[in-house]
């Protein structure tokens, strides 16, 4: 078989068919105006200030628009529909498509933004997208709003694809010599502490319907013997829930797309192997036979048939990727034409692509994406620090991953192309990001 390699160094030129067909990426962007909007209270202007760039940045990292410079507005800014000339946004040197504009408004019930997007390459400039975000006179809600209208955006022009502006991401944050589960906005904003456990917690996966997230921590097993476990937090509850323990060392959780299973590596018998154990607790289920590290399983999100997950049972002891079926039937290695070390592989949301952490023999830790049927590549990161621990965004336009590229460990994200790379975490050391599903 003969696979073929293409290592991009920024953004592609010109995308592969199978890439562009994967992530939605690579294809002609609409040109959007984004003026700013017309606070009509003076509590709304320090509002408008939030509202508007927090709107430009989502979509501006949207990867399918092409945002006109403001220098190149007209003077006359639209704060409704009657108040738009479409020529003047249309025409040179605006050569708009789109315009995203509306107004803040400030009273007793707290703030409301009027957003409208309106189709300005013909004349009668019909709105397409036109509605009413509320919420309270305050910062946080103001980048709320813009987080929603930036998603309808998104969704009506990016076929349909929901948009991520106010999806989280989970991760694990050093403090203290305590490592603890955090979340954040997508964007890197409202970066706070979820777990307190005061000691080790790794790998956060969260479930389907971003309820829960599942983890390892090192906490007491059942024998009162301390190591590694799989612990659950409830976003609702605000606590650990109730989940089995076992003996040996038990880690690197992953969720079924239904959510109704779990599968972790677990050392409860000797070797560590993959098992599968329901939500709740129930039905413990070994699906590896084979002596070495089985471990970083990972659901096809799409089918929940397949399991692709890390092993060195080829006996050389160097980590590669397999494939099998949920069951543990047809175990098969996924080929790559180099070698090296192969580690924390993570499944598109559409169950095409597969990203995963690569140590080739002359490089350093960097992050690929593959086809999983036809074995294609794309490298995204090159020789910037270890690059590690990949997290597909739910459009499956972007990726969240670690990266010491700074020299500390911390939080980055990119477009799935690897253009567009921006650092989300600055201070301590924080590693295995996990991008909520929803």
């Amino acid at each position: 078989m003969v696979f073929l390699v293409f290592f991009w160094e920024a953004r592609p030129a010109a995308a592969q068919a199978w890439f562009t067909t994967g992530t939605g990426l690579g294809v002609s962007k609409a040109k959007v105006a984004v003026p700013d909007f017309a606070a009509r209270t003076a509590a709304a202007q320090p509002l408008e200030n939030t509202f508007h760039s927090v709107l430009w940045s989502d979509l501006q990292y949207s990867g399918i628009l092409d945002l006109v410079s403001p220098s190149f507005y007209p003077k006359e800014v639209p704060g409704q529909p009657s108040e738009l000339k479409a020529q003047d946004w249309s025409a040179a040197p605006v050569s708009a498509y789109m315009v995203a504009y509306g107004n803040l408004n400030t009273d007793a019930a707290g703030l409301a933004v009027s957003g409208y997007l309106s189709d300005v390459s013909t004349s009668a400039a019909p709105v397409a997208l036109q509605k009413i975000y509320r919420g309270a006179a305050t910062n946080e809600d103001a980048r709320r709003l813009a987080h929603e209208f930036a998603d309808d955006i998104i969704q009506l022009l990016g076929g349909g694809v929901p948009g991520i502006a106010d999806t989280h991401i989970a991760y694990v944050h050093q403090q203290n010599g305590n490592k603890e589960i955090w979340e954040m906005d997508y964007d890197g904003a409202n970066q706070h502490q979820l777990t307190h456990l005061r000691t080790i917690s790794l790998t956060p996966r969260w479930s389907p319907d971003a309820s829960r997230i599942a983890f390892t921590c090192y906490v007491p097993n059942s024998f009162g013997a301390r190591g590694a476990q799989v612990c659950i937090y409830s976003m609702d509850l605000h606590r650990l829930t109730h989940f089995p323990r076992f003996r040996g060392t038990n880690s690197s959780p992953a969720w079924s797309p239904d959510g109704q299973q779990l599968a972790f590596m677990s050392s409860q018998n000797g070797d560590p192997e993959i098992y599968t154990i329901n939500a709740n607790g129930t039905h413990l289920h070994r699906v590896t036979f084979a002596i070495g590290v089985n471990t970083s399983p990972v659901w096809n999100p799409k089918t929940g048939k397949q399991i692709v997950f890390v092993s060195d049972r080829s006996g050389d002891g160097v980590p590669t990727l397999w494939q099998m079926n949920s069951d543990g039937t047809n175990v098969t290695p996924i080929s790559l034409p180099d070698m090296g070390y192969v580690i924390d592989p993570a499944w598109s949301p559409n169950g095409q692509l597969l990203a995963f952490s690569w140590r080739r023999p002359s490089g350093n830790y960097d992050i690929y994406v593959m086809d999983v049927v036809s074995h294609q590549l794309v490298q995204l990161t090159r020789d910037e620090g270890r690059n590690e621990r990949p997290s597909w965004a739910p459009d499956g336009r972007h990726l969240v991953f670690e990266s010491t590229r700074t020299g500390t460990r911390e939080i980055w994200e990119m477009l799935a192309d690897g253009s567009q790379p921006r650092q989300l975490t600055f201070s301590g050391e924080s590693e295995s990001p996990n991008w909520s599903p929803r």
